[in-house]
């Protein structure tokens, strides 16, 4: 094993072991809503408390479904699943409601690629964890209806469209096409059907002509040559990752090659030297557009650099696991925003980040 993994191990597993200790305690417990069985969205970082419920989103659910999925909670994970399945289904149009009210009622009914796309995946973990074929089965149908309902011109998606999908409320952007090639990632290796295979073969060449910024190689939020595009780091890390998890799918994308020179690009403009936090955004130069460091785009640092071939990339891994620790995990939870000076900049803690940490904790060193 290279010595910078192997050092960052006893480190990394300090992570994990706050996350068993702390964050799914916090979420079996205080931040679950067992009268209408559906995680809230967020909780009080000083008291642990949920904060006042308007909404649940289908996503949010799908999120959790995910966690404890993947941590072997199977029947926590089947009272997510069931809620998922009885909530949030759109049974007079099909697809999935972007959220409820606070009884439980259709509160958003957009069918929103990013929601459809974590049902896919979530459902894609959850089925092959646990054998739940009608899991699967929803990964099947649900990935049919995003191709037949929001299906773009060049092989995009939509990012939106009304109840009945008869109007585009959103055109293609980055952020879901990601979230729908982790979807199909999953659902290939829960189901091993190969037509997930070429599915994200098309996407990734769709993804690469409409996306990639050629000067850096970095993929941007809106189609290039949109105005006011920019480019977020965190995106850079994940998608980092997303694409050597596809391997040869991806070959003829040039995405690889893309986002190597991407991940330097959001290592050199993007990370704070010294706290070693990442910032959110950066404009096509490299220059700072939004500056305040979200704990999402820290963890996917975190899983890019564990990625690595590189070794001296690699090597930085165990310094910044240690100030991601410092900086972004408290007792009780977490940090879900920070300044760089590292003021708190958002004093919740959201349903949606246990996501985000485990996919990291998981990709560290063991």
């Amino acid at each position: 094993m290279n010595p910078s993994a192997a050092s960052s191990i006893p480190l990394a597993n300090a992570l994990r072991e706050h996350f068993t200790r702390v964050v799914l305690p916090l979420w079996r417990g205080p931040g679950f809503n067992p009268e209408l069985n559906l995680p809230y969205e967020a909780m009080n970082a000083a008291n642990a408390q949920p904060l006042p419920v308007e909404r649940y989103r289908a996503m949010a659910c799908a999120r959790q479904l995910f966690v404890f999925s993947q941590t072997g909670d199977e029947a926590h994970a089947r009272v997510l699943f069931d809620s998922l399945m009885h909530t949030f289904r759109d049974t007079r149009n099909d697809g999935w409601f972007y959220s409820v009210d606070a009884a439980g009622a259709p509160l958003d009914t957009t069918k929103d690629l990013y929601t459809h796309a974590f049902v896919v995946f979530a459902c894609a973990v959850y089925g092959g964890r646990f054998g739940n074929r009608n899991a699967l089965d929803i990964v099947h149908g649900t990935s049919a209806l995003i191709q037949s309902r929001f299906a773009a011109d060049d092989d995009l998606f939509n990012a939106a469209l009304g109840a009945d999908f008869s109007a585009v409320t959103a055109t293609p952007i980055q952020n879901p096409l990601m979230h729908l090639t982790e979807a199909w990632l999953a659902a290939r290796e829960a189901t091993r059907d190969n037509a997930f295979d070429a599915a994200l073969s098309r996407l990734a060449n769709a993804i690469a002509r409409n996306f990639v910024h050629t000067p850096t190689g970095c993929i941007a939020e809106l189609p290039i040559g949109a105005d006011d595009n920019r480019l977020e780091p965190g995106h850079q890390f994940e998608w980092f990752w997303l694409v050597r998890q596809g391997g040869a799918l991806f070959d003829s994308s040039g995405l690889a090659e893309a986002l190597d020179r991407a991940f330097r690009f959001a290592q050199q403009h993007g990370v704070d030297a010294v706290t070693g936090g990442v910032c959110a955004s950066l404009d096509e130069n490299g220059a700072t557009k939004d500056a305040t460091q979200r704990i999402w785009a820290q963890t996917e640092y975190l899983r890019a650099l564990a990625s690595h071939d590189d070794a001296a990339t690699l090597a930085r891994l165990p310094d910044q696991i240690a100030l991601f620790e410092q900086r972004f995990l408290r007792p009780q939870g977490w940090f879900e925003c920070k300044t760089p000076s590292g003021e708190v900049a958002r004093g919740e803690m959201p349903s949606t980040t246990p996501y985000h940490l485990l996919t990291a904790f998981d990709a560290l060193p063991r």
